[in-house]
């Protein structure tokens, strides 16, 4: 009798089990699939920050960028300007004197009135 008794609370417990399960089963799958949505929304806001830095940190960089390139135009115009007032026509016309060699035969080129260059008119030959 006592056997008899254990089988029947044993049945009732899978019975009420199996019965509890069909009743909270849908109520966790509510839980699993908000779960989930949250764990979805965590990862594409987080994706979305992570988006958002990496724009900052290259318009940053961009920005620097430019106040370099900024700085470099500076120094090739102040380096400009010191060499062309400490040029003058004097000097440049020394220069090319000075490169000038009397052993060496140079051609030179003298444009016309129209601006197009005479090319090797009256060139002396040398025989």
């Amino acid at each position: 009798m006592n056997e008899m008794k254990y089988i029947i609370i044993g049945t009732i417990v899978i019975v009420g089990g199996i019965i509890s399960l069909f009743f909270t089963w849908p109520i966790y799958n509510v839980w699993a699939s908000e779960q989930s949505g949250r764990a979805k929304l965590a990862e594409a806001t987080y994706s979305r920050q992570i988006a958002v830095e990496e724009a900052k940190a290259k318009l940053d960089s961009e920005k620097l960028n430019a106040t370099a390139e900024v700085e470099r135009a500076k120094g090739v115009s102040e380096s400009n300007r010191i060499v062309k007032s400490s040029i003058d026509e004097q000097y440049i016309r020394y220069l090319w004197v000075k490169t000038l060699d009397g052993s060496q035969k140079q051609v030179i080129y003298i444009p016309t009135e129209a601006g197009i260059p005479v090319t090797e008119a009256g060139r002396a030959v040398a025989q």
